[in-house]
């Protein structure tokens, strides 16, 4: 990739799995499938699933047969912010240090390895995120949010 503002797809390869940013790529009834199950967006639609992805800097995880297996998705301006979500590696495929892979390619990506704010939300995925300089909130009496935990039963 030539520079941070830059967008080009990146791709790695390991051991027949890919990792992409090509948007061309992604599978997103895989993605909904996988995401509309997880405890952070069940029931999510997959037009919100598409409409995340088109806003999204995403990398999707492919199998040596190039089958979608897994997926991190970034929010970001690419400059100063980023908010990394939708994490996962289909059951499956666990097992093989590709989330560590996932989660590595993602902080080396040319336009995210320099911002000042990176954050995330994990109900049980400490131990992994720490690995790669994660912390709890220095000043969580700083940050405020609006949940809206039913909004994806509500748009039915």
């Amino acid at each position: 990739m030539d520079s941070a503002n830059s967008s080009s797809p990146l791709e790695t390869a390991k051991d027949g799995y890919t990792i992409s940013t090509d948007p061309a790529r992604l599978d997103v009834a895989a993605i909904h499938a996988y995401l509309s199950r997880s405890y952070w967006a069940e029931g999510i639609p997959l037009a919100t699933v598409a409409e995340s992805l088109r806003h999204s800097l995403a990398f999707g995880l492919f199998d040596p047969a190039g089958r979608q297996v897994g997926l991190a998705r970034v929010i970001t301006d690419r400059a100063t912010y980023a908010y990394l979500c939708d994490v996962y590696v289909l059951e499956g495929e666990r097992g093989r240090g590709l989330g560590k892979w996932l989660v590595e390619t993602v902080l080396q990506h040319p336009a995210l390895n320099r911002l000042r704010r990176f954050m995330l939300a994990t109900r049980d995925a400490h131990a992994l995120y720490a690995q790669y300089g994660f912390n709890a909130l220095r000043s969580p009496d700083r940050h405020m949010e609006i949940v809206r935990p039913d909004v994806y039963r509500e748009a039915r």
